[in-house]
């Protein structure tokens, strides 16, 4: 799984039409660098390869520009991606951030569902470093050993923490999710612009939207 798919998948998806300067845009904006690890070359070479594995269509627009749109496919692969990342309790941290990134274009019940299966994957895991450590200690090997499995269980421990202080704000309704507005971030065609008109690759925007 590709944390830089997913977020490249879920930005085109949300425009319904976008080109490679707009998604590596609103990336930029948004910090992913930092927080997903997404290297910008790979940007435009995501949007090729996807073009090629039917996840996204390409499509010529002006000024030599390659615009794309999300396919059907392409659609399916994001929603997989999206729960993937939300779901697994070891989900690397760049895959987690861009699941988080987009967590809003699924309905609150399901968002909750998936960080209930995560946080019981975290249990389960803390339970297996505390047996680790106590085979460790009884064990012919190094000293320090069980030290590992304390930064492991330690680690584990604050993933459950703010795992279940998500889940008690979404139960309690914070943030704006696809069935509160349809408009809500993330979902299908989110983002617009008064300019569009017509078919999707009539108005596939040039230049990102002004800041709300």
């Amino acid at each position: 799984m590709s944390a830089t798919r997913l977020l490249v998948l879920g930005v085109v998806r949300v425009y319904g039409c976008a080109h490679g300067y707009l998604v590596r845009n609103d990336l930029v904006s948004w910090g992913a660098e930092e927080w997903a690890n997404v290297k910008w070359g790979s940007i435009y070479h995501a949007l090729r390869q996807m073009a090629k594995e039917g996840l996204l269509e390409a499509s010529d627009g002006p000024n030599w520009r390659v615009d794309y749109t999300i396919t059907d496919q392409g659609e399916a692969t994001f929603e997989r991606l999206l729960r993937d990342a939300l779901r697994e309790p070891s989900t690397r941290r760049d895959l987690l951030t861009a699941g988080l990134a987009f967590i809003t274009a699924l309905p609150r019940a399901e968002a909750v569902t998936l960080l209930e299966e995560r946080l019981k994957g975290l249990q389960d895991e803390v339970d297996a470093a505390a047996h680790l450590d106590t085979a460790a200690g009884a064990g012919d090997g190094p000293s320090h050993l069980p030290e590992l499995f304390g930064l492991w269980a330690h680690s584990v421990n604050s993933s459950i923490e703010w795992t279940s202080g998500l889940i008690d704000r979404l139960t309690a309704g914070e943030y704006v999710m696809a069935d509160d507005d349809p408009k809500a971030f993330g979902t299908l065609r989110s983002r617009t612009s008064p300019a569009r008109t017509g078919p999707i690759r009539q108005w596939c925007p040039t230049d990102p939207p002004a800041k709300s």
